[in-house]
């Protein structure tokens, strides 16, 4: 019998269809089917292949989420969408999620920086994991037919397929991510979308002896960035240079609380970077003089007061407009003072931005207001739920937007097929 025509053979039953098939969409089904097994559940997915970005993720690893498991704490690491989240992290939370992959046989483990990575340490065992649990709470996948257009039939509503099918049912989940065609569905069900733009990206920073060091990184580095007619941003983490300017935890950072302004000034802003935070100014100045002393006959070049790496060091000296071959007691007071500012408050020129190739992140989407965090369902649209990026909800690296995902999902699920379930009628 064709899936339609069995949709069709039993009125009493909640067909309920969820467009979008990554994580959010494929938990949501998963949470709905399992809890509502009288409920039909079917998810369209416009690629060929499910879970593309879960694939991906954490450099084919999967960082599932991370172990921060106080909602309280956990809402800060999102730039936009923390205080709506709040209610629902009450209800699944990262603890949650763990517990859900133990069930299914998926371990995770903790990294010294927080993250959740399967112990395998590969992303297939979870797109395998997510798979099997639709396929087993029996949810029917349909994969490499997009969905067009979406129609509000009230009550319900209709899909039609790039094959020119059709197909009805009596709730929709949309869970279609930073998808344009995801946003015009949401738009034209009666939503207002939040313009998307980048969220998690590298900066470029055009300096031909910057990317010669290209590879080297420092621990616990303060990042300022500083933005027109903005308060600065602040962040401490990781530093990476590359062969085009800065990454690491701190920029990632950066550029998701940045993401609007930084959209909006093009890219074109300024990052002031403390090399060395755990050293006051004060304390920076007195080892360099400290050196001048002790140090006096060797090459300033040769030889760091501070942890940091050798090349760095060279670097930072150029920057200082200090010679290569100068001796510390040569260093005059005008260098001293430029050294102290290049360690502790260096500025460097953003001059566009680059891609994070582990994360795939748009701050946009629909506005929070319109939706019921309690169900995920709209205010606009009975019947229509959202789970995922599809909702201007974004949050920084590390396992965090993952962690949206399952939760949006989750309670989206729990919450879709409620109807269908014969003890609640």
């Amino acid at each position: 019998m064709h899936s339609l025509d069995r949709f069709a053979t039993n009125a009493r039953l909640t067909h309920v269809m969820v467009v979008g098939g990554g994580a959010a969409g494929f938990f949501g089904a998963i949470a709905c089917a399992e809890t509502y097994p009288q409920t039909q559940v079917m998810l369209l997915e416009a690629g060929r292949q499910p879970l593309a970005k879960v694939r991906v993720s954490g450099g084919g690893r999967c960082n599932v989420t991370h172990a921060c498991f106080e909602p309280t704490a956990l809402i800060q690491h999102y730039p936009r969408g923390g205080k709506a989240l709040r209610g629902a992290f009450s209800r699944f939370q990262p603890q949650d999620t763990v517990a859900w992959y133990a069930r299914q046989g998926v371990r995770l483990k903790t990294e010294t920086d927080g993250r959740m990575f399967p112990i395998t340490d590969d992303s297939q065992t979870i797109v395998d994991c997510l798979q099997q649990a639709a396929q087993r709470a029996g949810v029917e996948i349909r994969t490499g037919n997009p969905v067009l257009t979406v129609k509000h039939l009230k009550p319900g509503f209709e899909l039609e397929l790039k094959s020119g099918e059709r197909v009805w049912g009596d709730r929709l989940l949309l869970a279609t991510g930073s998808s344009p065609q995801g946003y015009s569905f949401a738009k034209n069900l009666g939503h207002t979308i939040e313009p998307p733009v980048p969220s998690l990206f590298t900066f470029n920073i055009v300096d031909a002896h910057l990317q010669e060091l290209a590879g080297v990184s420092v621990e616990g580095v303060q990042a300022k960035l500083l933005l027109p007619d903005q308060k600065p941003l602040e962040q401490t983490g990781a530093l990476l240079i590359t062969h085009w300017g800065l990454s690491g935890p701190a920029v990632l950072k950066l550029s998701a609380w940045g993401a609007r302004a930084l959209h909006d000034c093009h890219y074109q802003a300024k990052l002031q970077i403390n090399w060395i935070p755990q050293y006051s100014a004060v304390l920076v100045r007195q080892g360099l003089q400290d050196y001048k002393l002790t140090q006096a006959k060797r090459a300033i070049a040769s030889q760091c007061p501070f942890p940091l790496p050798r090349r760095l060091w060279h670097y930072l000296s150029h920057r200082a407009r200090i010679a290569h071959e100068t001796r510390w007691a040569d260093l005059s007071k005008a260098a001293l003072s430029q050294m102290v500012q290049e360690l502790t408050q260096g500025e460097y020129a953003i001059q566009g931005k680059g891609v994070f190739k582990d994360e795939f992140v748009t701050c946009g989407g629909v506005n929070l207001k319109e939706v019921d965090f309690k169900t995920l369902e709209s205010r606009c649209c009975p019947g229509l739920y959202f789970a995922g990026e599809i909702l201007d909800i974004d949050g920084v690296t590390g396992g965090f937007n993952f962690q949206s995902a399952w939760t949006t999902g989750w309670l989206a699920g729990q919450a879709i097929g409620r109807i269908s379930d014969p003890n609640l009628e």
